[in-house]
């Protein structure tokens, strides 16, 4: 008898514990419930597309479930089904999530698919025109130029040659020049509200400083982007490159990462993007490496042009400690009282004058 008594017990509790189990995974179990009920099958079973593709959409019902409204959504905006059929008009590019939110029987779940949305069409190609050419110090491994009232502002690396510094583009001559830590490896730099903005490599980092006197105000940490490439700015936030494919936006009183877009073509995802320009809601971008220059949306990260630099390194003087793979093109600045860009590369002894020319 005391037995049954304690088998009836346990009997009881098991259940009590089944009831609770079920109750867990209704409640707290969303995902697993989603992915157990449905799935969003896209025509072809294609994972990347272009921007404003039409694409054929559904979702494989598992259960059988009434469904009775699907809403499908990208960034949080909404994507209207039209006969089987959603446009994937997207403002930025790159790898997203597709979500699907399922009404069903009275209830409701989100399901999604990672997908890349890539431009909608190829980049167009330029070349150039070298309009003049200046001095440049030969010793200055460029990471970063910009133009503010026709002076140029120039930030350099290499672990003990790195340096902030205010020049003269036409004589070469350095005006002013910050020496920094040998410990730190400079990148790229940006001038926005009286301050110079300037990254390190692989520190962590960038400096402030004031613009009139070069006094150092202060630093900066990085968020999700790990390292320190290019910089510009757009007249509200501050544009930061890292060496993947994303560029990050800054926000200019805290410095905190609000947001990036991703660098892609028609085909793929494209992650060298090294020295930055801003100009026309375009950003204009080294290629890690390569004699080239990118043409970047800053809105969507579509690359809209390629700019064929080959052939500048030919008219550089080289040294006995010159590297192919080193000393390569990088820095780019516009001067908007003479409407040109002003190109350089690491450790060269010329600044380019150029135009940019479309094929």
């Amino acid at each position: 008898m005391i037995g049954n008594k304690k088998y009836g017990m346990d009997i009881s509790n098991f259940f009590k514990a089944s009831i609770l189990l079920s109750f867990f995974w209704a409640c707290g179990g969303g995902n697993t419930t989603a992915t157990s009920l449905f799935e969003i099958q896209v025509e072809g079973n294609s994972t990347q597309f272009q921007q404003n593709e039409d694409v054929g959409i559904g979702i494989r019902n598992k259960k059988n479930k009434i469904i009775d409204q699907v809403t499908y959504s990208i960034d949080d905006k909404t994507l209207p089904l039209h006969d089987a059929h959603i446009s994937l008009d997207v403002a930025s590019l790159g790898n997203k999530t597709l979500k699907a939110v399922v009404d069903y029987e009275g209830g409701s779940v989100e399901i999604s698919k990672k997908l890349k949305i890539l431009a909608a069409k190829a980049p167009e190609i330029y070349t150039y025109e070298i309009i003049n050419e200046y001095p440049h110090d030969p010793k200055a491994y460029t990471q970063g130029l910009e133009f503010y009232n026709d002076t140029l502002y120039e930030s350099t690396g290499k672990n003990g040659r790195s340096s902030l510094r205010k020049v003269d583009y036409t004589t070469g001559k350095v005006l002013e020049q910050i020496d920094l830590d040998k410990s730190v490896f400079g990148e790229g730099l940006t001038i926005f509200n009286g301050k110079i903005y300037q990254l390190t490599w692989q520190n962590g980092k960038g400096f402030i400083y004031d613009l009139g006197n070069f006094k150092k105000l202060g630093d900066f940490q990085y968020g999700e982007s790990k390292e320190g490439w290019g910089l510009a700015n757009n007249g509200e936030k501050i544009i930061k490159s890292d060496g993947t494919e994303k560029i990050w936006f800054l926000n200019p009183q805290t410095l905190v990462e609000e947001g990036h877009i991703e660098t892609v073509t028609n085909k793929s995802i494209f992650n060298k993007t090294n020295e930055l320009e801003y100009l026309d809601g375009k950003l204009y971008a080294n290629v890690y490496q390569k004699p080239s220059i990118m043409i970047i949306d800053a809105s969507s990260g579509a690359i809209e042009g390629v700019i064929n630099l080959s052939g500048l390194d030919k008219k550089v003087s080289k040294t006995s400690t010159w590297s192919d793979t080193d000393n390569v093109l990088n820095g780019i600045a516009y001067n908007p009282a003479r409407k040109t860009f002003f190109i350089t590369g690491k450790d060269w002894n010329i600044l380019f004058e150029v135009k940019f020319i479309k094929k």
